[in-house]
């Protein structure tokens, strides 16, 4: 694992989130969008394909997305969230069945991971973001926030299919900071 951090500033994951969508370049939103809301690795949202997120009969984005996971092999359904339907809705007119989701118009394959991580470490530069970012950044992030919302890191566990919890308290990235502010508001 890279050691790279979550974003932890919500205006930042706010601003970065926003980033590509305000420039009006929908392949790159699709892109952190949907490695952000999903925990997936940047392997695994690299090969999505346009039929897993919209239906083409129906001319509408699907609810969920089901994928086998390179890594472990496991199969995966994974709800998507509003923000993620959204996007990929902005960017359905240029989606073709059989072809990659965030795919490379010059090649007509993928992007390649190095090419993900330029784009990621654009929009985390862009919004100030000061610490090392990264692809894995994003699923670190999904992490960080949904523990600080009150989700059980057991469930955090199962969703990023790790076999040990020692690796997901390390992907939740609680800083110093983090703990300062438990004791800080300790209502005792």
């Amino acid at each position: 694992m890279a050691l790279t951090e979550p974003i932890r500033d919500v205006k930042q994951v706010r601003a970065f989130l926003a980033y590509y969508r305000n420039r009006g370049e929908h392949r790159n939103q699709v892109l952190v969008t949907v490695a952000l809301h999903t925990a997936l690795r940047i392997s695994d949202v690299l090969k999505i394909k346009c039929e897993d997120v919209y239906d083409f009969e129906k001319r509408r984005v699907r609810n969920s997305l089901t994928l086998i996971e390179k890594k472990t092999g496991k199969r995966k359904i994974i709800a998507l969230h509003k923000t993620v339907i959204k996007a990929l809705a902005a960017y359905f007119p240029y989606a073709v069945c059989g072809e990659p989701l965030i795919i490379n118009v010059s090649t007509g394959r993928a992007i390649s991971r190095i090419h993900a991580y330029r784009i990621i470490r654009e929009a985390a530069n862009a919004v100030g973001v000061c610490h090392k970012v990264g692809c894995h950044s994003l699923r670190k992030t999904f992490g960080y926030h949904s523990w600080n919302d009150g989700i059980s890191p057991v469930l955090l566990m199962e969703i990023y299919n790790h076999s040990n919890y020692a690796i997901t308290k390390r992907y939740l990235g609680v800083s110093q900071d983090d703990q300062n502010a438990v004791y800080e508001g300790l209502l005792l």
